[in-house]
């Protein structure tokens, strides 16, 4: 079967299965779901545990099927849990993880936890194997809109409430990073009383701009026209220690997008000239390759805002560096 992060819950409580796969990018999800399967077993009476890294071309996977035919001399029922960032157990790996999940049941559960499984690997005949056998759970990132009410569900279990502009604020500094997000709203729990209102000037107080960031969010900020995200985006980019040439290919891809007859921003057509855009963004190149003098970042910003559709400062020309 195919669970939910919703209805993972609920399936446990019904039963333990004898396989999960739990697959995805996002740290605190994948943990926190990976936490009840593993509270689950224990309670079933899985007392022992062998957890195996399996990394590209590791030859783990005999001491991995020994693991699960020993029996224990402490437990009747054990648990095999098998981390595998790349999602790819390779053609020798895949037959002897298709031999355990076979072997799963009523005295043996299998967990096993991946990244990302690319639509190629999600066809893998262990991939299918694991759904007979029990679920798959993939784990996507939340996405930007649905930040505030993940975050006022958070708030609710601690026993708190949120003001609109306070969840607004959180999702400001956190975007991108949902442990940070758990933090502030663990720290703010403990901070105030059970059943108070978090206030807009209680985030204000104690969170750190922990948001994360990628060029591709860049690239969305432009064609939503929101010139203030996208400088945002812009700065934590920099602080990140991003590199300019690789933040300017992804303005320049939306340029390109834009010319070649993409959606308008914010749903109109006018913007600064093609070639005064092409030029801005020539410009950054110069200052990323240190062959003119200034600060690409700058150039960058000027450009990510005149891709919204606004003007910024007049285009002058750079001196070169000798």
């Amino acid at each position: 079967m195919k669970l939910t992060l919703e209805g993972l819950r609920p399936q446990l409580a019904e039963r333990l299965l004898p396989v999960y796969l739990v697959s995805g990018d996002e740290p605190l999800l994948v943990g926190e779901a990976v936490d009840a399967i593993r509270e689950r077993a224990r309670a079933a009476g899985f007392a022992e545990r062998e957890v195996f890294f399996i990394e590209r071309g590791a030859a783990v996977w005999d001491s991995v099927q020994q693991a699960a035919q020993e029996l224990s001399l402490f437990a009747a029922r054990r648990s095999v849990e098998l981390r595998m960032p790349g999602g790819k157990p390779g053609v020798s790996g895949a037959a002897a993880l298709q031999r355990l999940l076979a072997a799963a049941g009523e005295d043996l559960l299998v967990l096993v936890i991946t990244g990302k499984l690319e639509r190629e690997a999600q066809g893998a005949e262990w991939v299918q194997a694991a759904q007979q056998r029990g679920a798959w759970l993939p784990i996507w990132p939340i996405e930007r809109a649905r930040l505030p009410q993940w975050l006022r569900a958070r708030f609710s279990a601690a026993g708190l409430a949120a003001s609109d502009e306070a969840l607004a604020l959180l999702v400001e500094r956190s975007e991108g990073n949902l442990l940070a997000a758990r933090q502030e709203v663990d720290k703010l729990s403990l901070l105030l009383p059970r059943g108070a209102v978090v206030s807009l000037a209680d985030v204000a107080a104690g969170s750190a701009d922990s948001a994360r960031f990628d060029v591709f969010q860049l690239g969305e900020a432009v064609r939503a026209g929101d010139a203030g995200r996208a400088l945002r985006i812009l700065g934590g980019l920099a602080a990140e220690g991003s590199e300019p040439p690789l933040v300017l290919w992804a303005l320049v891809r939306e340029l390109r997008a834009q010319q070649a007859g993409g959606p308008s921003v914010r749903g109109r057509a006018a913007r600064p000239p093609f070639a005064r855009l092409v030029a801005r963004a020539g410009r950054a190149d110069r200052m990323a390759k240190g062959l003119s003098a200034g600060d690409p970042w700058d150039e960058l910003a000027l450009l990510a805002v005149e891709l919204t559709g606004l003007r910024t400062l007049p285009l002058v020309r750079a001196a070169a560096v000798r």
